[in-house]
């Protein structure tokens, strides 16, 4: 047994070091995006633990502002390298830069917490640390350059049957538990004196046999964290084991046509195959799978590749096979993803992502959900909203930033032309399809406002083939088991090269076609007309945490100014 002073912790374990603990904190937190298994998930418990000993050692240190900066970016920029790096598939640079750009964020509620830990006390401070995460959580929803892969909630994906409980808290009850956990292990291993919470400094501790700074043995002080984990399990199993899919069925076909997004599906590709024959794939892979009982098609995100413009849409010759089509189904309805142009009559109606041509006028290219109820009805459309920053989405400062990089597809702003947002299926009254693309699938509220609005279906369209075989389109294909369990409706899901198929009221997901190749799946998915409690509240929880982040940040500075008490 040693006395440990600040003079001598930097000779302390080389498990203490900022590098170790900031790489071991990235790992376990990694874990949560694993496609691998299913116990992963359980390194999210202990994920912020490393970060919290690292923060604590410089608190004991004193070290200066940069250093705790650094070490506290490290971490952060580890956990997303090794969490989205592939984003880097489809382009080098804009995947080093989403990474660099989002950790430096990330380290923003860390840096509010250190401040409010000095200013406040830690007592205030560690309980301020969640607050600050899940408001900028919430935060990172909604604005230009949203990007919520890494909510922590999000890290149960690959285990729906852990969080059936999303139904009433939203995928933000996850961010809660994991912190919650994390916490109560923290305050378990580390001795409180350390912390400030008791008298005592952490210039007079003695180190155990770990030679890590005030961390106690394991003993009964795990009792809490054990409970805090297993206690929220036992209630999903239990909703888990009681929960009956619910709502009339009706039977649905999802289509994959495994064009290569790379060397095949666009005009100017290596291998281009041209648009008719991508056309006539589709529909007869529509075919195969079709039955007296087939109510509703789904064909993948930009299925309908060329430019579609809509005021003059019925005189494409494309449309009209497609119309033929229908008319050879009757009470068969399509909804496909298609690239569409959206054109303005003048500047002043034009919206804020338009562009012009003197060939064109005003206009706008959509990413866009088209809905064929039937062989003569009108072409109705969803232009997707929540668009993907710095790919479909550029802020205004950002636009000569990005204007060079291919991050896949089309590159600038894509037009989000408000337009019917819910397909009404005529030949299946209780039918209503709300469109989600792609990207779309990974935001809670935002899904569950059209659920709310009378959507009983959740129509997912994608081409995630963008970034290759790697964990990411994995990663969305299993977020979309969390909207499934937030709103409690099926999900169809019809992706250009896989995941194509089906995820029930419960998260699991089924009818799973085989990655690339051409195939459809048919199913029977039920139609579930209640709406939970997430789905009439929203996120409760990130509202709730942004309104005292911000009391918290208005005391800090109160206190900055009020200065040292006499």
């Amino acid at each position: 047994m040693k006395l440990i002073t600040p003079t001598n912790l930097a000779k302390t374990s080389p498990a203490a070091h900022p590098v170790a603990l900031a790489a071991l904190g990235a790992a376990l937190l990694w874990t949560g995006w694993s496609t691998s298994g299913t116990l992963w998930p359980l390194g999210l418990f202990v994920g912020w633990v490393p970060y919290l000993l690292m923060e604590r050692r410089f608190t004991q240190q004193g070290a200066r502002k940069g250093r705790v900066f650094a070490g506290t970016y490290l971490f952060v920029l580890l956990w997303n390298a090794s969490t989205t790096w592939w984003v880097s598939y489809a382009d080098l640079a804009a995947g080093i830069a989403a990474v660099v750009l989002n950790a430096g964020l990330m380290c923003l509620p860390l840096m509010a917490f250190r401040q409010t830990k000095k200013r406040l006390g830690p007592r205030i401070g560690y309980l301020a640390l969640p607050i600050y995460w899940i408001a900028f959580e919430q935060f990172h929803l909604r604005w230009d350059v949203t990007w919520p892969w890494l909510t922590l909630g999000n890290g149960f994906a690959a285990v729906p049957q852990w969080v059936q409980w999303y139904e009433y808290t939203g995928f933000l009850g996850g961010s809660v538990w994991v912190w919650v956990v994390n916490l109560l292990v923290f305050f378990a291993v580390v001795d409180k004196k350390t912390l400030g919470f008791t008298t005592g400094t952490a210039a007079a501790v003695v180190a155990g046999p770990a030679d890590l700074v005030g961390v106690r043995p394991f003993g009964t002080r795990f009792l809490a964290p054990f409970l805090a984990i297993i206690l929220p399990l036992v209630l999903s199993y239990a909703i888990g084991a009681t929960y009956q899919e619910q709502g009339p069925g009706a039977e649905v076909v999802v289509v994959q046509p495994n064009f290569n997004p790379y060397t095949e599906k666009f005009a100017g590709a290596a291998d281009f195959v041209s648009y008719d024959v991508q056309l006539t794939r589709l529909l007869d892979l529509s075919t195969r799978q079709l039955t007296p009982q087939t109510r509703l098609v789904l064909w993948p995100e930009t299925s309908l590749a060329d430019y579609y413009v809509e005021k003059t849409i019925d005189a494409n010759p494309r449309i009209r096979r497609i119309r033929a089509w229908l008319g050879q189904h009757p009470g068969v309805a399509l909804v496909t993803g298609m690239t569409s142009v959206v054109t303005y009559p003048n500047k002043e109606s034009a919206s804020e992502t338009a562009r012009f041509r003197d060939d064109a006028g005003y206009y706008d290219v959509c990413n866009t959900v088209a809905y064929l109820a039937s062989a003569t009805a009108p072409v109705q459309f969803y232009h997707k909203e929540r668009l993907v920053p710095g790919v479909e989405k550029v802020p205004p400062f950002l636009t000569a930033l990005v204007s060079h990089i291919d991050l896949g597809g089309y590159v600038g702003s894509y037009g989000t032309v408000p337009e019917t947002t819910l397909f009404r299926v005529p030949g299946a009254p209780a039918l209503v399809v709300r469109p989600l693309v792609c990207y779309e699938s990974i935001y809670g509220d935002f899904t569950a406002q059209y659920v709310r609005d009378g959507a009983n279906l959740l129509g997912l369209v994608t081409n995630d083939a963008w970034w290759y075989d790697t964990p990411g389109y994995r990663q969305l294909l299993r977020l979309g088991a969390l909207r499934a369990i937030e709103t409690r409706r099926d999900l169809a899901r019809a992706a250009n090269t896989g995941f194509t198929g089906f995820i029930n009221q419960k998260g699991a997901l089924t009818q799973l076609a085989p990655t690339w190749v051409p195939t459809a799946s048919r199913a029977i998915v039920h139609l579930n007309d209640k709406l939970t409690f997430y789905t009439r509240v929203g996120e409760y929880i990130g509202r709730g945490c942004q309104a005292l982040a911000l009391l918290l940040l208005g005391w800090v500075i109160a206190r900055a100014f009020a200065g040292p008490k006499n």
